[in-house]
Order: structure tokens, then C-alpha cells, then sequence
């Protein structure tokens, strides 16, 4: 666990923590993880200059963190799926580290931290691949690819569960999706 927040607490409870009080106080899941997980990032990556490996842990602190807040106080996991990935977008193209592997291992940890709360894994699946296509237009990525990298990166985290979750999450993905033809990228190792 990552200990560079001041406070001591690592990043994911200290991004569960924001995305608690955000949510209690708002009622609204999606703006309160973009916005939570977004600054995180920003604030982390300026702050350590976390790059590769380093940054890949940074994003899936946040995200579990996002995931673990938002399934504390009943809200939407699948909505606070969609958020982490434009999150993580938003935040990694301020500091200048946006890129599709980014995509895919968002999505991948959001699907085994959905699976960690008893959430939906199919339904977060769909929202982190809908994520990456809004968050990719936003920041300007191709959008297909986005969506590729998404729905293939929920297939690896499913497939670190079980079979089943793999075939829940398969279907969850496949086909249009917020109108872009999504392409699963095999083999998914």
C-alpha cells in the first residue's frame, strides 16, 4: 500500500474516505469519483512523479479506493466504475501520463474491486468500457482503442476470479457499447 498522502493513511483509504464524504454529501456517485479520482492522481503523480509500474499502482490504489468508498454508502458501484476511468483520464492527461495501458488496467482493477464488494462485475465492466469512451473523447484518445483496451482489461481482472466471471463480463462487453463497436483483443494473459 502506498503511504504518500500526508495524513499517513494510504491512498486508497484516503480516496475512499473523500469519496465517502463527497457521496454523503452530494448523493451523486459518477462527478464525486471523476472529481476524487482525477485530483488524486494529479496531486500523487506531481507529488512523486510516479511513472510506469509506479503510476500503474498509484491508479489501482485510487480506483479500489473509489470502489470500496462508493460500495460503503450503498451507491452505485457500476456509476463510480464509469467515473474511475474518466478519472483516471482526466488525471493522467493533466500530468501528461494518459495512455491506453492506463485504460485497461482500470478497468481490470475495477472489475476484481467490484468483485471485492459484491458488485455487479458485469454491469462495472459495461460502465468502465462507457468510462473510456467519454473519457477518451475528453482527452482525446482514440476512442475505439480506448474501448478495446477497457473491455479486454475487465476481461483480465474477471479472469483473475473465476471462469464464470469471465463469461459475465464477456458478455457485458461485447457488441456496441455508448454507440462504438467494441473489439475484445485476445489473447487476454
Amino acid at each position: 500500500m502506498s503511504k504518500m498522502d500526508p495524513g499517513g493513511k494510504g491512498i486508497m483509504e484516503s480516496v475512499k474516505d473523500q469519496v465517502v464524504g463527497s457521496i454523503k454529501g452530494t448523493g451523486e456517485v459518477l462527478n464525486a469519483v471523476v472529481d476524487t479520482v482525477s485530483g488524486t492522481l494529479v496531486t500523487t503523480v506531481k507529488g512523486t512523479g510516479a511513472v510506469g509500474t509506479a503510476l500503474t499502482s498509484t491508479v489501482s490504489d485510487v480506483l479500489r479506493g473509489a470502489i470500496m468508498g462508493t460500495a460503503q454508502v450503498g451507491g452505485d458501484v457500476g456509476a463510480a466504475a464509469k467515473g474511475g476511468v474518466v478519472g483516471v483520464l482526466k488525471g493522467t492527461k493533466e500530468v501528461g501520463a494518459e495512455t491506453i495501458d492506463t485504460v485497461s488496467g482500470s478497468a481490470r482493477t475495477l472489475v476484481k474491486s467490484a468483485a471485492e464488494v459484491g458488485g455487479d462485475i458485469g454491469t462495472v465492466a459495461r460502465n468502465a468500457v462507457e468510462g473510456a469512451i467519454f473519457g477518451a473523447k475528453q482527452v482525446g484518445l482514440n476512442v475505439e482503442e480506448a474501448a478495446s483496451a477497457a473491455a479486454t482489461g475487465a476481461i483480465k481482472g474477471a479472469a483473475e476470479i473465476s471462469q464464470q466471471a469471465v463469461q459475465q463480463v464477456r458478455n457485458a462487453v461485447t457488441g456496441v457499447i455508448a454507440g462504438v463497436k467494441v473489439v475484445l483483443k485476445e489473447p487476454f494473459k
